[in-house]
């Protein structure tokens, strides 16, 4: 394996990097750790761990993911699209189930990027992916309905219908203080991009919001409003590394979520390093980049983190505020941990229900619903690949729907593979266009007792049954069967089997079968195969004129 397939960024970054390039990264890395603080803390939160193991993991994987990083300008930490997988892990492994998941997760996107897979993961079907990332969002805003508004449920559903029924039956316990909070949150968020670029709608609705919140408290006695204090006890203290205890029958039981985990980050990562491909003209090395994630994932458990990947949203703002090198992503996680060590304990005055106007923005963006809207007018297997695996996150969970999603694409991708092979017949005369651009159009007569069929496209299990549907539409026996492969790039296992099959059946009832124009690559499959035991080396014919000669010397024997 060569090396510098696997280089970060970083050190090619560092050999011309200079006093410029730091104040750019700067600023950018300052306003990146800034927009990060709000939607750490309330991804932790939605994910059912506390604030600060939020802020943990975007120190963490923000730096090593910048550190080790095959993108410029990507920006590591939690994001939305692991709420939903994370919290599911917790109520069923516990808090311990989800460090190991997460590690093991890091691994699998290590051996991602060890064997190169960089590549494929990026041809996942764009349909599977609007799906389940719609689907998340829709789940995410499911979740913060209760917080929105300061519902009094005890026990909120898990499954996504009854969670709604539970919301309208106990709509009527409302708070109206938390409504408001909740509300206004959102308008801020929404209506802060219009009047300021650099300072993002999530920091300043968190501020007047908790600001709010504490003089209601003080002055007009509502104590109505939860905050994050009421939930959680927040520390701003660094956490002692901490390996969990991991048995066999533990990451047995793991490897279905962790390779869920792992998936997922490395197709979000990889979205989000070839979106900032195209704004800043540069191109990413995709299996660096997942090697990166997968340290990230290795370590930010380790302190107590939850699983991380590439932050579109970041991502943006690092390169909007001027970020172009892996060094602004690392002061942003530095930025991060002097937040955390000096301001940390003033976060459990934040309201919740202004983390759920932050989160509710959040599953907006996610949704993608013009690019939802613009795929149902798609053709309808793809239509079906989307609202199946958008049906599937929302009512069971994402795994589910992406190993469904990616079962039905695999059949899609293979029926339409089959549609492009075409097995035809002709008759009477062969059109040699080969000849075309000379000039010369060369007609060859089939002889009679000879029948020629003519494989158009890869001969591979899905094409297979086509050779037996075209001549069971023939009554008559011939003497001999030309196959003309020449338009053939490649013959798979049930291919081979298929033609071994026509050969024994043709030579039970008299028949020859004589191949024309094999390519050199298709000959070596047939070769390995012992093929040509069955059919003779002289029935292998370079073109169809010495095919069809072969074929009327054995009808002149017969």
């Amino acid at each position: 394996m060569k090396t510098f397939d696997l280089k970060p960024q970083l050190f090619d970054t560092l050999k011309s990097y200079n006093k410029k390039n730091f104040m750019s990264d700067l600023m950018a890395g300052i306003i990146v750790g800034i927009v990060a603080l709000p939607l750490a803390i309330a991804f932790g939160i939605a994910s059912g761990v506390t604030p600060e193991k939020g802020i943990i993991t975007a120190i963490v994987a923000g730096f090593l993911v910048s550190l080790l990083g095959g993108s410029k300008v990507q920006i590591g930490g939690p994001t939305g699209a692991f709420i939903v997988i994370i919290y599911g892990i917790i109520q069923k492994y516990g808090i311990e189930g989800l460090t190991i998941a997460t590690i093991m997760a890091g691994v699998f996107l290590i051996l991602f990027g060890l064997l190169k897979l960089g590549t494929i993961i990026k041809y996942i079907p764009y349909p599977i992916v609007v799906g389940f990332t719609s689907g998340i969002a829709v789940t995410i805003f499911t979740t913060q309905i209760k917080d929105l508004f300061g519902l009094t449920i005890d026990t909120v559903p898990s499954d996504f219908v009854e969670k709604w029924i539970c919301y309208i039956q106990h709509f009527s316990t409302a708070d109206l203080w938390c409504s408001l909070v909740g509300v206004v949150s959102v308008i801020i968020i929404a209506i802060t991009p219009k009047f300021s670029k650099k300072i993002p709608g999530s920091l300043v609705a968190i501020i007047v919001m908790t600001i709010a919140a504490l003089l209601l408290k003080q002055y007009a006695g509502i104590t109505s409003i939860e905050t994050i204090g009421d939930r959680f006890n927040v520390s701003n203290a660094i956490p002692d590394v901490q390996v969990p205890v991991m048995t066999w029958e533990t990451i047995k039981s793991l490897v279905a979520p962790a390779m869920t985990i792992a998936v997922l980050g490395a197709i979000e990562s990889l979205l989000s390093a070839t979106v900032a491909d195209g704004v800043i003209g540069d191109h990413h090395n995709s299996n660096t980049e997942l090697m990166a994630q997968g340290v990230a994932n290795l370590a930010s458990p380790l302190f107590g983190g939850i699983p991380a990947t590439g932050a579109i949203a970041r991502t943006m703002t690092n390169i909007n505020n001027g970020g172009r090198t892996p060094i602004a992503g690392i002061i942003h996680a530095v930025v991060l941990l002097l937040i955390f060590l000096f301001f940390m304990p003033l976060a459990k005055y934040i309201p919740m229900a202004c983390l759920a106007g932050v989160l509710v923005i959040v599953s907006y963006g996610m949704c993608g619903w013009r690019s939802f809207v613009a795929l149902m007018k798609n053709p309808k297997s793809d239509v079906t690949v989307l609202l199946i695996t958008f049906f599937l996150t929302i009512i069971f969970d994402l795994t589910v729907a992406i190993e469904v999603g990616l079962i039905i694409a695999c059949l899609l991708f293979m029926k339409r593979m089959s549609e492009t092979t075409d097995v035809k017949v002709i008759m009477d005369e062969i059109n040699e266009e080969s000849d075309i651009s000379k000039g010369n159009i060369e007609h060859l007569t089939i002889p009679e007792g000879v029948e020629v069929y003519e494989i158009n496209g890869p001969y591979f299990f899905g094409a297979g049954n086509k050779f037996e549907e075209i001549m069971a539409s023939f009554g008559d026996r011939p003497k001999v069967r030309i196959i003309r492969m020449r338009k053939v790039p490649f013959v798979d296992s049930t291919g081979i089997h298929n033609l071994t099959n026509l050969c024994e059946m043709s030579k039970n009832e008299g028949i020859t079968i004589v191949l024309s124009g094999v390519s050199e690559k298709v000959h070596v499959q047939l070769q390995k195969a012992r093929f040509y035991d069955i059919l003779g080396e002289e029935n292998i014919c370079s073109h169809i004129n010495l095919a069809l000669e072969r074929a009327k010397e054995i009808v002149s024997k017969k």
